[in-house]
């Protein structure tokens, strides 16, 4: 098998892993431990869950590609330039969403997320596991979407249009669990924002670090305000 051959199993892989933690995850730590509903304990199992995704496609990288994890090298940048992108990034994904969300809630129909309002419960008041949802979901999705997948589409296919809109579009899609349009929407604008940033700057680190920054003042917002309220997220 060529590297392009061994690239689109490594891509199909990190997908398919992917697609069943979030779909199945749930179901199969209630089969082992008994317990029925989702508690911050299952939560968090089902973190490392993820976390097993990233280590099982990181050894594949390098024991069935043959090559480093991240193939687009990374170029660094003042602290001051990953302030500034930091920051710009999340001001530009947090006003963009809102205006698809705010089109989404007035012309489509308005949506609750049952799965949100379930997790809601779950991350009140409980901030070691808001931080470490937050630093699961910054770390692993874009190591894994942006850092892996997006530049091996590319060199499958020649062009970088086809990383940038496959890895948002399967961003997105991995959303579409929570069960609302904007869950898949909104992240394949931010996935299309990201790897536009990381095409063009090649720095992951920013884009986790704004990712974090992203999930963690959502959650925060989410811990203290009324559930009625939750759809604006």
């Amino acid at each position: 098998m060529g590297l392009n051959g061994k690239y689109s199993v490594g891509i199909l892989l990190t997908f398919m892993l992917l697609g069943i933690v979030m779909l199945y995850v749930f179901p199969v730590i209630s089969m082992v431990t008994g317990v029925r509903s989702i508690t911050g304990d299952t939560f968090f199992i089902s973190r490392l869950a993820i976390w097993a995704v990233f280590l099982i496609i990181l050894l594949y990288s390098h024991y069935i590609e043959k090559e480093s994890f991240l193939v687009q090298k990374e170029k660094k940048y003042s602290v001051s330039f990953g302030i500034k992108a930091v920051i710009c990034l999340y001001l530009f994904c947090v006003f963009g969403g809102a205006v698809i969300n705010l089109l989404i809630q007035n012309f489509i129909h308005k949506e609750e997320s049952s799965k949100i309002l379930q997790f809601a419960s779950i991350f009140k008041n409980n901030y070691f596991l808001i931080i470490f949802t937050c630093f699961t979901a910054g770390t692993v999705e874009e190591l894994l979407m942006r850092g892996y997948i997006q530049p091996r589409i590319e060199k499958i296919y020649n062009s970088p249009y086809a990383g940038i809109l496959v890895s948002a579009a399967l961003f997105g899609i991995l959303h579409s669990t929570y069960g609302t349009i904007g869950q898949v929407v909104i992240p394949f604008f931010i996935g299309i924002i990201f790897a536009l940033f990381y095409k063009k700057y090649s720095n992951i680190k920013i884009l986790i670090a704004c990712h974090f920054m992203i999930d963690l003042i959502s959650l925060m917002a989410m811990n203290f305000i009324d559930f009625k309220h939750l759809s604006v997220f």
